[in-house]
């Protein structure tokens, strides 16, 4: 079997598509002015900005005025909670999120807990699913946000927006709804007007956009307060002079992902369903993702009894396979993820977990050189661990 490169961490990162990279090296070399500045430099930094705000605007179909540029996922989350807790507290102190949320949403939703706000973290089934009577038993007249992701990072598990928007708004209309939908956008068509989101949170380099850099929708009558002080910037509501070259490349990778959305997408279904089917005819293998249109079409977790997750993640790199053990982010601070032991993977299963993830550039022979590493990988460790 000759050597291939293959890279099935897409979830974790993207490589950034060549016409990005081309602009964001244009605006940093020649376009380089501050958005801020008066003269004819900085003015055209600015239409950069407006330009990806416009373009990321149409997408969602929502105002221009509703996106606000951020660092990145992590910030968009954090501003999105924190901002909107301390701008509505007068009218409650109640929050309520689910048990398998990034750890940039229950983080801050931690921080909150120790500023006297509290949190009702609500279940999930065997799938990663909410239970909607759940939901509406747990929103009080209080409750003044609910935080819910759209797709899990680490099983792919996709929850009802809508609906959950719906039964938010049928209960409790003052109560803001913050969807985390950074594995989502660039895989759903998300229409926050018509599923009920005030807050969505969105990260450039999961769309071959640039690390670095993302944004959050802010819906225009939701208050959220800014956790940015300084200069005013967009509106007063992230200070800090923008990252125009982040700032148009994400504007340019949203423009393009969403062009041949339905292509890309069943691309990667097809490739997910495919790989499936293979991996589970392997001995001692459970799949926790969900095929066809129940699970998201990039995602795919599967436990391998008897090996370490870390011990076959560098096997399989040494192969030229890249996958990671659950999420990316949390890889600095390896503890058993709470997604998988809220979804009920076997305790004996929780440390042999990978995430193989797809992107738009994989294809069906990658997978193929992928099965046959697993085959002849997963004796050999077996045997190895026992010993």
């Amino acid at each position: 079997m000759d050597k291939m490169e293959v890279y099935l961490d897409n979830s974790a990162t993207t490589r950034v598509m060549d016409s990005v990279a081309e602009l964001m090296v244009k605006v940093m070399r020649e376009d380089y002015g501050n958005p801020s500045s008066k003269h004819r430099m900085g003015m055209k930094a600015e239409q950069y900005i407006k330009e990806a705000r416009a373009a990321i605007a149409k997408t969602l179909k929502v105002q221009d005025k509703e996106i606000i540029f951020t660092s990145g996922g992590t910030e968009s989350n954090n501003m999105a909670l924190i901002g909107a807790a301390m701008a509505n507290q007068r009218a409650g102190r109640h929050i309520i999120t689910t048990r398998i949320e990034h750890a940039s949403v229950y983080q801050p939703l931690a921080f909150l807990e120790s500023q006297g706000f509290s949190v009702t973290y609500l279940g999930v089934d065997q799938d990663g699913h909410i239970s909607l009577k759940e939901l509406e038993e747990s929103l009080r007249p209080d409750t003044i946000l609910v935080s819910i992701m759209y797709v899990n990072n680490e099983i792919g598990a996709v929850e009802p927006v809508e609906e959950i928007g719906r039964i938010i708004k049928e209960k409790n209309p003052g109560t803001l709804f913050h969807v985390d939908g950074i594995q989502a956008y660039g895989k759903y068509e998300i229409r926050p007007k018509r599923q009920h989101i005030d807050l969505l949170s969105v990260s450039g380099h999961k769309i071959h956009g640039p690390k670095g850099v993302g944004f959050l929708y802010i819906q225009e009558k939701a208050k959220v307060r800014p956790i940015l002080f300084g200069g005013g910037q967009q509106r007063d509501m992230r200070s800090g002079t923008e990252n125009v070259p982040g700032a148009a490349g994400l504007g340019l990778a949203a423009k393009e992902i969403y062009q041949n959305l339905g292509e890309r997408i069943s691309h990667m279904r097809e490739l997910k369903d495919y790989f499936i089917d293979q991996v589970e005819k392997l001995p001692g293998v459970v799949v926790n993702s969900r095929k066809g249109e129940e699970g998201a079409p990039q995602i795919i977790s599967v436990s391998f009894q008897g090996v370490r997750s870390e011990v076959l993640l560098h096997a399989l790199e040494d192969k030229g396979i890249y996958v990671s053990s659950g999420s990316a982010c949390s890889s600095n601070h390896p503890a058993i993820s709470g997604t998988l032991k809220a979804v009920g993977v076997k305790k004996e299963l929780l440390d042999s977990t990978l995430r193989f993830s797809l992107g738009m550039e994989n294809t069906r022979e990658e997978l193929d050189y992928t099965v046959e590493a697993l085959k002849e990988l997963l004796p050999v460790l077996r045997r190895y661990q026992r010993g």
